[in-house]
């Protein structure tokens, strides 16, 4: 079988830590069962928020990865304020009374930098790209993003050399929650729209990771637009995991934990929620003495505050970032995980990555998120747990109260049928298809 040569261009590489990384990872991991060969573009120097050095040791051997040193625009700023540049390169960005400072630099981040900081790197990477591939064969380019100053050097090679061009979209572009935070103007709201429209209507194919950016983008481009979805690895729970009958080893949390993993910002913040297990502290003394919140990753001051708003503080856990093997193992000790969307129109088509995990860990799983998420769809086909509209503040209650009385009784478990093609092999072979058919 002829190989499939495929550079991929992208900027979160181990050892960045974060769910970005782990789709690349993955699919660089399986492209050579497939029939491709993966070559990987990434930065040398870059400003990584997140660092999981442990996904070092994942980077399939033998795997060619070019390295290109690369100036990044948030070391400087970190000259200003290294704590608030931190943050907003971590997408957290304070809604409550933003100073003059975050207002400032939001402003210069979302006018002066389009489509994103790292646009800098653009016009060096496709001069040092251009000179690579005078040297070797490629068949196709791949861009992922964000950020999305990775697809305009898809953009230039394919006006420039002519290869084919694959642009995949982990977030939307114009449509992110974020870009109402970023204080642009008239004239920087239509570059970004522009810029938007040049990528979608000049790739060949285009990958997204959801139904409602497939229909989004559908509406701007008549280019074939795919859903691959983010998934799960069943190689990363090692030999402890029987895959055979799909039974997860786990030594279940003695407390009725509800374990959130992942970054909690601060728009993201679940009042509704913390109102409930208030609710349920104040009404129930067992449960009271049985609760317990596990956050795992980022948490933003704001929902730190609310949880002590709601007399919460002795009923929380906040452990920062922990690498991927650690969260696994959370995940699959927990009683109940916990998945949280912005309540906003534009995060419907927003489906974190720890969903797929998730799903695999087989512990039953309480999401919040706005009315048409595409979240609710991949829960209820799966029989994995319970999707709630922020209004749904009574039911959300009652399935709490459900959830703890089977916690009580030993027997708190969850279906999660139908989840193997959310595997990453299975992911990789539906996107190899995409790459041998072009």
């Amino acid at each position: 079988m002829t190989m499939k040569r495929v550079l991929i261009i992208c900027y979160y590489w181990p050892p960045a830590g974060g769910p970005g990384v782990q789709r690349w990872l993955k699919f660089v991991k399986y492209f050579q069962d497939f029939g491709v060969t993966p070559i990987v573009f990434a930065p040398a120097g870059a400003y990584y928020p997140l660092q999981d050095d442990s996904l070092v040791a994942e980077v399939p051997k033998g795997v060619e990865v070019i390295r290109f040193p690369v100036k990044e625009p948030y070391r400087f700023a970190k000259w200003i304020s290294k704590k608030k540049t931190r943050t907003m390169s971590r997408g957290i960005i304070s809604e409550r009374n933003p100073s003059f400072l975050e207002n400032l630099m939001l402003f210069v981040r979302g006018n002066f930098y389009i489509p994103d900081a790292r646009v800098g790197m653009v016009k060096p990477a496709v001069e040092f790209i251009t000179d690579y591939l005078s040297q070797t064969t490629i068949d196709t380019v791949i861009t992922t993003g964000p950020p999305h100053s990775a697809h305009l050097i898809g953009l230039r090679l394919r006006k420039k050399l002519d290869i084919p061009w694959i642009a995949d979209f982990r977030d939307p572009w114009t449509t992110i929650h974020y870009h109402r935070s970023l204080n642009l103007t008239k004239s920087s709201a239509k570059k970004h729209m522009a810029m938007e429209r040049e990528v979608l209507n000049t790739a060949d194919a285009i990958v997204v990771t959801s139904p409602n950016t497939k229909k989004e983008f559908a509406a701007s481009t008549r280019k074939p637009i795919s859903v691959i979805t983010n998934g799960y690895d069943i190689s990363d729970l090692h030999s402890e995991t029987p895959v055979a009958t799909g039974e997860i080893g786990r030594i279940p949390d003695p407390k009725f934990t509800i374990v959130h993993i992942g970054s909690l910002l601060s728009n993201r913040n679940p009042v509704v929620l913390w109102k409930v297990l208030s609710e349920l502290i104040d009404s129930y003394p067992k449960f009271a003495t049985k609760c317990r919140i596990k956050l795992v990753g980022v948490t933003s001051k704001e929902v730190i505050m609310s949880l002590f708003e709601f007399g919460l503080g002795q009923h929380f856990d906040e452990s920062g970032y922990v690498s991927h093997w650690e969260a696994m193992e959370l995940q699959r000790n927990a009683q109940l995980l916990l998945l949280v969307e912005m309540d906003r129109s534009e995060t419907k088509a927003i489906i974190p990555g720890k969903l797929f995990e998730y799903l695999y860990a087989r512990r039953p799983i309480i999401a919040l998120g706005p009315k048409g998420s595409d979240i609710e769809g991949i829960i209820n086909e799966t029989q994995s747990g319970r999707f709630f509209n922020y209004s749904e503040k009574e039911q959300l209650k009652e399935q709490l109260l459900l959830y703890f009385d089977d916690y009580l009784n030993d027997n708190l478990k969850v279906a999660s049928v139908n989840i193997e093609k959310y595997s990453r092999r299975e992911l990789t072979k539906k996107l190899a298809e995409i790459v041998i058919n072009l």
